[in-house]
């Protein structure tokens, strides 16, 4: 028997669904794009998978350390990544696909008030495009276990020359997203109410993991993450990215299947982290992302929509339109 690879077309066509409302306008705000990992997912790639049957118009690009610069002054070699979204963003409006519509980049916030000299050349690379900064928070405990292990120091979001650049951001009109891992969304709360001005997007839920010394632990998780989730909804300038739950490292084992999830099992297994986050923030600061290609390791793009759509049947066409497009587009003011 011919081994298939996790992720790869062959494995994710095993599931084939009919399209759930397929009329609902939609702008993906999160996606990545890469050619350095042994893989290549670029803009013909996600188009591929943005075209298979939802209406995306649209889509975010996350910053993900691909394409930095190989010289120069260190601090702006992180300016690459902008220059090389921003070629496929073109070729995106050239296809007649989803365009990508707007970047989130990446800079070292530490850097306080001196960041305005990145988000400067950002904003010159991107033609328009650049709308903020992702600088991760996420700092694994037991990096030996994790697929993609976040390396930032300890302590970063208590940084005052952080949240200086955090204050930056607020100033200039930029937004920062953040990835972490469920044990720091206590960090997280009492940081974001050190910087109200400042727009502010936690992607993944927090990322409850679900493997090593966190497999056997999904209701104690759950439950400390509601409590979380509840306490950082307070912040007013705080948004929800709801999505990026379908990594290898949250635990759910679709990656180890001979066949990828069913929209009907991506919804079992995660309806209530969802419902939970819609509860606490109300559609207008929610927004349904993918995640792809990393969320490509579970299941296929027409699958996952079809389970976020699933989730939000009860409410109403307004509310969804308002996760899938308005929240997205007036956070990251995608034209």
């Amino acid at each position: 028997m011919v081994e298939i690879n996790i992720g790869s077309e062959e494995w994710l066509s095993q599931v084939q669904e009919e399209i759930v409302e397929p009329d609902i306008p939609i702008i993906d705000p999160h996606h990545h794009l890469w050619d350095d990992r042994g893989s290549t997912y670029l803009v013909e790639q996600l188009q591929n998978d943005t075209s298979s049957g939802h209406q995306v118009l649209k889509t975010v690009y996350m910053e993900c350390g691909w394409a930095y610069r190989e010289g120069g002054p260190k601090h702006l070699k992180v300016v690459g990544e902008t220059e090389a979204v921003f070629e496929q963003a073109q070729k995106s409006k050239e296809t007649g696909g989803a365009v990508i519509s707007a970047i989130v980049s990446r800079a070292d916030l530490r850097l306080g008030d001196e960041i305005v000299e990145v988000l400067e050349a950002h904003e010159e690379a991107s033609r328009g495009l650049f709308r903020g900064i992702r600088h991760a928070g996420a700092r694994a405990e037991y990096p030996e276990v994790l697929t993609i292990p976040g390396g930032a120091p300890k302590g970063l979001f208590q940084d005052e020359d952080f949240l200086k650049g955090m204050r930056a951001l607020g100033r200039n009109d930029y937004t920062y997203d953040t990835w972490h891992y469920h044990y720091q969304n206590g960090e997280f709360a009492e940081m974001v109410k050190k910087v109200p001005d400042t727009k502010i997007v936690l992607d993944h839920f927090g990322t409850p993991l679900g493997v090593g010394p966190y497999a056997d632990k999904r209701e104690e998780i759950f439950q400390q993450w509601k409590l979380d989730i509840n306490e950082i909804s307070k912040s007013e300038n705080v948004f929800m990215k709801i999505g990026g739950m379908a990594m290898p490292d949250n635990g759910f084992g679709w990656n180890n299947r001979d066949k990828p999830a069913t929209s009907d099992e991506f919804v079992e297994a995660q309806r209530r982290y969802y419902l939970h986050a819609i509860d606490c923030f109300g559609p207008e600061r929610c927004m349904m992302e993918s995640n792809f290609p990393v969320d490509r390791m579970s299941l296929s793009y027409h699958v996952l929509y079809n389970g976020l759509k699933k989730i939000v049947a009860d409410f109403s066409y307004d509310e969804k339109v308002q996760m899938f497009y308005k929240t997205a587009e007036n956070i990251y003011k995608v034209d």
